[in-house]
């Protein structure tokens, strides 16, 4: 049996060692217990015993350790000893949803105890307040908490202070103080070794991360702090929550609420977790568009809540109720006095939804006509912290320009527009990688919207135009994700194709879980490895871009409440002109899109299996098919036209158009861009010194080697990879900054994830992910495969795919197809495309003279039309 000296030894270290090591304390405890020490000992290791179980997730085993604890502590007649074990036992049943009986406890807590004691209780306490949403008294306690423990040199539980305050400091705004608290707890934690609670101070940075909009930064705190905690073997449901908050800032929902879904599943612990997480996933199914799923969520969280009378949550989970019945369509008064009522309440909570509660009231009122009523709410709604977040500065803005709309108060609304898209600027710089800042652009459309329909009232087309690029340039225009050289993602990417390979060779359920595992491996590592650039987004200028078209014209295509709209800008002049609904524009697209498909599929002219003339039977010509989709998109701006070379810019919605189809465009070189600003920063762009030329063959193109072939001869000095030499690694290193590229590779466009769209190559696929990794792409790109350049449209404007992410990239001009097209019709054109790049031809009117030498041929034809110049 060890000494009475050596068991008070050990058990005064079992305390630290339970948030620490909860395992190892549980198993101590244990060890001590079985040697049958004094009542004070006995105490402490089932004090210990509790909250290691508490860590761990099992509160109900852990209140009847702390139970146990503290009948041992007074029958010890030691009131220090009895306030230490009522303070661990009133925060454990606060956590366990008992919040009134774990206040009275900590309250009597407070009364027994002096000096640093008292420090460690008022820390408990304003834990329990915490979880009330009580964060003012909480923050008292905790002033008053840090004061004593400093005094008295307790590091540790100087440190759990400091940590607390730090959250709830982020919790009411204060960003800068609650980083400089984790920080300071972040060294006490290492000096004194607190492994489980040191991940938690780096979770809490990430949160400081998130806070100030910067999540690539913020998820790699949170991973850290997740292999932290599984290193002491602790699964920790905070740490889910977190995450979830960050991916939603990220616009990737779905990934938050299958996030969501799995920890609520693995979680069997605190009922104040399960509140909390289920919380948390009616918010990501909300995000994600799925009104049902959130608010069966929010049922569940907010009668958890209510049980457990956690008004805050409570309040917070009735809120994201409403709004999912807002999102399924519900309107009218009883809708609006419930969210009047609610956002009252928030206000009054002081939580950080009261804002949005008080914007979504206001759109309430606004379609009741209860014009006193929405100016009041928009009023609220507009109110926010010069230390809030960007994105939550947006929303207040939104407001604030909502309100002046409804006033008529035009500048006002314009200025309010502009600044919240400022905020959003801000928001997508921070964020680096490109999925992260093109997800997160959706509540800026609104935005765009109010000052768009603003110059349609006024019928000021460079007005229009203006705000058009205005968003779309803030959308396209930050600098591109360079992720760092990054030894595991380009590991990763390698294992993913290989893992592609095989299965194009054999399918196999087993290889498609490993791509997908591999997949979201490659996703996660580069949205953390990214960087944002620490400059702004630079603003567009209608005097440079009318003094840059000289005799070019400029089409830019904006749709506003669902009208397509052309601006023309042509000789200085800038002229608008309605086109129609945007829905029959997209009818048209996909008509066409759908009959150069049936033509790709078509066998030459003269094979045997082929149709007369290698025409498919039945349908409109392309002639016809054409003069509609024209009519459809452009209007009566056809007529401005002229024979000049043409920019356009359409919206996200028709980025995959075949513009080559419109009789009016047949006969000018056509480049297509994402924006105005996009086109000016292209057009800047110069030729490296170095006139390098790289031809590349991917697997499976018959008709690709005879046309690389052919091109080796035509550009003696090129650079050839094929027949094995095409891989990833290789391809890219020749790649890098090129004068051009000419790739003869299967293409394929990924809607389910676009950065994952991808040329085969001999070791597989190459992604946008890849790309990425380029210094500069090459100068001008010829992709000639199936689907290589379409894009999809996400979050507002933005678009991503192969060809949108070359061009922040450096290159100046990409031809790609928006359609499948026929690999042996397409090869004499790319011969004819590079006699006319070699004669000095740009890359869109080298292929509109290329385009016209098809013979004829209705195959090669509809091949020509499916491919456009993007760029300059």
């Amino acid at each position: 049996m060890p000494s009475a000296g050596g068991s008070a030894e050990a058990a005064e270290n079992l305390l630290p060692l339970a948030l620490s090591r909860p395992h190892d304390a549980i198993a101590s405890a244990r060890t001590l217990l079985a040697g049958d020490p004094a009542q004070v000992e006995a105490s402490i290791a089932h004090q210990a015993w509790g909250i290691g179980l508490r860590q761990l997730g099992d509160v109900t085993k852990a209140v009847r350790e702390l139970r146990t604890a503290l009948r041992l502590a007074e029958q010890s007649g030691r009131s220090e000893r009895e306030a230490d074990v009522l303070a661990t036992l009133g925060a454990t049943l606060g956590r366990a949803g008992r919040s009134r009986e774990g206040l009275a406890r900590l309250d009597r807590a407070v009364d027994l105890s002096r000096g640093a004691l008292t420090g460690r209780v008022l820390l408990r306490r304003a834990d329990v307040l915490l979880v009330l949403g009580r964060h003012r008294e909480a923050l008292d306690d905790l002033r008053s908490a840090i004061t004593r423990l400093r005094r008295s040199g307790d590091q540790v539980w100087e440190a759990r202070s400091r940590n607390y305050r730090g959250f709830i400091q982020l919790a009411l705004g204060g960003t800068k103080r609650a980083d400089a608290d984790f920080a300071v707890a972040e060294k006490l934690y290492a000096a004194t070794g607190q492994e489980f609670e040191y991940a938690e101070a780096r979770q809490n940075r990430g949160l400081v991360a998130y806070s100030r909009g910067d999540l690539p930064a913020a998820l790699r705190y949170l991973d850290e702090a997740g292999r932290r905690f599984a290193a002491v073997g602790v699964v920790w449901p905070d740490l889910a929550i977190d995450r979830c908050g960050v991916l939603l800032a990220a616009g990737l929902s779905a990934e938050a609420l299958t996030e969501m879904d799995h920890a609520i599943a693995a979680e069997g612990g605190a009922a104040t977790k399960r509140g909390e997480l289920w919380f948390a996933a009616a918010t990501a199914a909300l995000a994600a568009g799925d009104p049902a799923a959130a608010r069966e969520r929010a049922e569940q969280a907010r009668r958890l809540f209510s049980a457990q009378r956690r008004e805050w949550w409570s309040v917070r989970s009735s809120m994201v109720l409403l709004e999912a019945r807002y999102q399924s369509g519900e309107r009218g008064e009883r809708l609006l006095r419930r969210v009047s009522a609610v956002a009252a309440r928030l206000d009054a909570l002081g939580a950080s939804e009261a804002s949005g509660a008080h914007l979504l009231a206001g759109r309430l009122a606004l379609a009741a006509g209860r014009s006193r009523a929405a100016d009041r709410q928009l009023e609220l709604a507009g109110r926010h912290s010069k230390d809030a977040p960007p994105i939550a500065r947006s929303a207040a803005w939104l407001g604030k320009a909502l309100r002046a709309e409804a006033r008529g108060e035009v500048r006002g609304m314009l200025s309010a527009c502009a600044r919240g898209l400022d905020a959003l600027d801000e928001h997508r710089l921070a964020m680096g990688a490109t999925e992260l800042r093109a997800l997160a652009t959706g509540q800026g459309a609104e935005l765009a919207e109010l000052a768009l329909r603003d110059a349609l009232r006024r019928d000021d087309p460079r007005r229009l135009l203006s705000w058009a690029e205005r968003w779309r340039a803030t959308a396209l225009g930050v600098p591109p994700v360079r992720p760092p050289d990054d030894e595991q993602l380009v590991g990763e990417l390698a294992a993913l194709r290989d893992v592609v390979r095989r299965l194009d060779a054999s399918p196999d359920p087993s290889l498609d879980k490993e791509r997908r595992r591999l997949e979201k491996a490659v996703r996660d590592r580069a949205l953390r490895a990214a960087g944002g650039d620490s400059g702004g987004v630079s603003r567009f200028d209608v005097d440079e871009l009318v003094e840059a078209l000289g005799e070019t014209v400029l089409v830019e295509l904006v749709e506003v409440g669902g009208v397509l709209h052309a601006v023309v800008v042509r000789d200085g002049r800038i002229s608008r002109h309605e086109v129609g609904p945007m829905a029959a524009a997209a009818l048209e697209v996909e008509r066409s899109r759908f009959r150069l498909r049936r033509l790709a599929h078509t066998r030459p002219h003269g094979h045997p299996n082929g149709h007369p003339h290698g025409r498919p039977q039945g349908g409109p010509s392309l002639e016809v098919l054409g003069a509609r989709l024209g009519q459809a998109i452009l209007g009566s701006a056809q007529e401005l036209l002229g024979d000049r070379p043409m920019v356009v810019v359409p919206p996200g919605r028709l980025q995959a158009l075949p513009w080559g189809l419109v009789p009016a465009l047949a006969d000018r070189s056509v480049n297509v861009v994402p924006s105005a600003a996009t086109w000016l920063r292209a057009r800047k762009l110069r030729p490296p010194a170095d006139r390098r030329v790289v031809l590349v063959l991917g697997p499976g193109l018959s008709a690709g080697r005879a046309e690389v072939l052919r091109l080796a001869k035509e550009y003696p000095d090129a650079t050839v990879l094929a027949d094995g030499d095409a891989t990833a690694e290789n391809v890219l290193r020749e790649l890098d900054g090129a004068w051009i590229a000419h790739i003869a590779a299967h293409g394929t466009f990924r809607s389910d994830s676009p950065l994952f769209s991808s040329l085969r190559l001999d070791d597989g696929p190459l992604t946008v992910y890849d790309f990425e990794r380029l210094r500069r792409a090459p100068y001008r790109m010829v992709l000639s495969s199936c689907d290589s350049g379409l894009a999809k449209p996400v979050g507002a404007d933005e678009l991503l795919g192969l060809s949108s992410s070359l061009i922040p990239l450096g290159a100046a001009g990409i031809l790609a197809s928006v359609v499948p097209v026929n690999d042996p019709a397409t090869a004499p054109l790319m011969l004819a495309l590079h006699d006319n790049l070699r004669a000095g031809r740009s890359l869109a009117a080298a292929f509109t003279t290329a385009r016209h030498g098809t013979g004829g041929d209705p195959v090669a034809d509809a091949a020509g039309r499916s491919f456009v110049a993007l760029g300059a």
